[in-house]
């Protein structure tokens, strides 16, 4: 059964088509991505989806009481907890609840209301509300605090909670890891690899469309394109159709320069004439196949900085921290230049601290700091994008910052980044998310940087993006800090992975499968623990009355199908013990009979064998 189906789907922004006559068929349970360029509009098809603007043309179809999970903008703030926000969103749970507190409700009502709870799993919802809160990063004491003491990121990641929560039918999520670091990244994907229900997901994370999703959608000139498998398969295919589209295209070209170069020949000569023209209307109907043309590549290039003896940087029982409040100690770690290091941990750890004083924005409290002479340190983190000039173009950014280059050194190093002609003279403000990540990245490494600090560089990255940014790590000649929520990225560009966690800082020994592992180990929260304790034995009773409820059901049905067929076969074996039923003019109504019989005898033993199972299921629930 499909929960979704797009049937000629158009829609245009300001004249320009995003979707043109798109078609769309998702079943129920189907984990498909959605990619496509910046700009393609996938956000857009979300939206259209959601019901929160309307197609120009075509249908949006939902499947008959299909219930829609679409992540909102922002939760609300105020003195409402998160877990008070996730909980709501079982909007059923909640009327039902308040239904019980009514006493206006009617007896039978109420028992209808106590079955149907139980049927929901009401008694068991705090704990699975705390639960994903929990893998999203909130521990006991942030599920208590008021959502108006989170910022815009942290509420996104209540939203992103309060629809898994809900359950939903078919999940509609944009770029669900924005607000994520590695660690909630690392359980979301584990999450909506075990989801029931069907999900649409736009990502440019690679990993998660690999291990999430069982297709990939492709949007590409308003058209819409399914394909088997996660994004490593879709380049596989795609790469494999565009080598075979060149092929057809080089044997067409082949073809259409002969036949042009017999016309061009014989087109004069009156005695050839007859097959020039005929050549011609054949050359008109060869196929225009068009070698499969890629845009722009995008490519990153870190400048070279010379080499410093070892160690290039050393911290010895240092504490970090600010206003005299330590939130690291005793750390030691040294850094040389061939290191590449991605620091685990969860956000509010102190990862950030540690990177702003290897950057040298944050002083040691205490302890040994050494840093080799001639040190130069390139630090890139999202909220310096806040320190942009939105009326100011790159050049004028990179020329603040390299006062002794020359324009055409200042051009070369915002080239570096994909910043070409047009977009090195184009104002911040009208610049996308994207570029001004590039913006950043050209102005962290304008220095020819000996260690590189990067926190969170993928941010408005595009997948080709992101791409291009492990290369040039790959390539770079000085060390590399690392902060990511981008398991792909850690896991190319990291070959030292340091926990920060508790106040200190270890390293992990191991990779970051290892990692997932004993993220995945940690145990329940303790609050759905106090919430599984709070349960009693008449609540425990029901539970397990509704649990047997439909194995009982199923195995009656079972017994009372098997006890009917049978009681059919001995009806047709009287008949067949009767001597006037081989009479002549009997003889259709005996065919009859030795047909159902034969039919019977599969039909019996496929009866048999279900009220086995169901009576096995039963005793073994008991």
């Amino acid at each position: 059964m499909s929960v979704l189906r797009l049937e000629d789907l158009s829609y245009a922004i300001a004249g320009r088509p995003l979707l043109e006559h798109a078609e769309l068929l998702l079943d129920e349970g189907k984990h498909v991505g959605l990619i496509g360029r910046n700009g393609a509009g996938k956000s857009t098809l979300l939206k259209l989806i959601a019901g929160g603007i309307q197609p120009d043309g075509g249908k949006v179809m939902l499947g008959n009481r299909v219930r829609l999970g679409y992540v909102a903008q922002e939760a609300p703030g105020g003195d409402v907890t998160p877990l008070d926000v996730v909980l709501a969103a079982d909007v059923e749970r909640a009327e039902l609840l308040h239904s019980t507190e009514h006493p206006e409700t009617p007896a039978e009502r109420l028992a209808e209301i106590h079955e149907r709870l139980l049927a929901i799993r009401a008694e068991s919802a705090p704990a699975r509300a705390a639960s994903i809160l929990a893998g999203l990063g909130f521990n006991e004491d942030w599920q208590a605090r008021p959502m108006s003491s989170y910022s815009g990121g942290w509420r996104m990641r209540v939203a992103l909670a309060a629809v898994l929560f809900s359950e939903p039918d078919l999940l509609l999520l944009d770029e669900p890891t924005n607000h994520l670091d590695l660690e909630a990244t690392l359980w979301l994907e584990g999450y909506l690899q075990k989801f029931p229900g069907a999900i649409l997901l736009v990502s440019h994370d690679r990993q998660l469309l690999d291990k999430a999703v069982e297709a990939t959608v492709h949007l590409d000139n308003g058209k819409l394109t399914m394909t088997p498998g996660g994004f490593a398969e879709f380049v596989r295919i795609k790469t494999e159709r565009a080598l075979q589209q060149a092929r057809a295209a080089e044997r067409v070209a082949v073809q259409r320069a002969h036949m042009q170069a017999f016309v061009d020949r014989f087109r004069a000569k009156a005695t050839k004439a007859r097959q020039a023209q005929s050549r011609l209307k054949a050359l008109e109907k060869l196929p225009q196949i068009d070698a499969v043309v890629e845009g722009q590549a995008t490519e990153f290039s870190f400048p070279s900085p010379e080499e410093l003896p070892p160690p290039m940087l050393q911290l010895e029982g240092v504490e970090i921290g600010y206003d005299g409040k330590a939130v690291l100690s005793g750390v030691s770690l040294r850094i040389d230049m061939e290191d590449r290091i991605a620091l685990l941990g969860q956000n509010g750890n102190g990862k950030s601290t540690l990177a702003k004083l290897l950057a040298g924005r944050l002083a040691a409290m205490r302890g040994r700091e050494f840093r080799v002479k001639g040190l130069r340190v390139g630090y890139f983190a999202q909220h310096q994008e806040d320190d942009l000039v939105l009326t100011d173009t790159p050049y004028d950014h990179l020329a603040r910052a390299l006062p002794q280059a020359l324009p055409p050194q200042i051009r070369a190093q915002a080239a570096r980044f994909g910043l070409d002609a047009d977009r090195v003279n184009t104002p911040v403000g009208q610049m996308s998310g994207g570029e001004k990540a590039r913006l950043l990245l050209a102005l962290a490494t304008r220095d020819a940087p000996h260690l590189l600090i990067l926190d969170e560089p993928t941010n408005h990255l595009d997948i080709d993006a992101r791409d291009a940014l492990i290369k040039a790590l790959t390539d770079f000649e000085g060390a590399v800090v690392l902060i990511s929520h981008d398991p792909y990225l850690v896991e190319l560009a990291a070959d030292r992975l340091v926990l920060v966690a508790k106040g200190k800082v270890t390293p992990f020994e191991g990779d970051l499968a290892a990692y997932a592992a004993t993220m995945s180990e940690r145990g329940a929260p303790a609050q759905a623990r106090k919430v599984e304790e709070k349960k009693n034995d008449k609540a425990a009773r029901a539970e397990a009355r509704a649990r047997l409820a439909p194995l009982q059901k199923a195995a009656k049905a079972a017994e009372t199908a098997l006890n009917k067929l049978t009681a059919e076969k001995e009806t047709l074996e009287a008949k067949l013990a009767d001597e006037g039923i081989y009479a002549p003019a009997k003889a259709v109504e005996l065919n009859r009979i030795t047909l159902r019989l034969g039919a019977l005898k599969s039909e019996i033993e496929a009866a048999e064998m279900t009220w086995l199972e169901a009576a096995e299921a039963l005793e073994a629930a008991a």
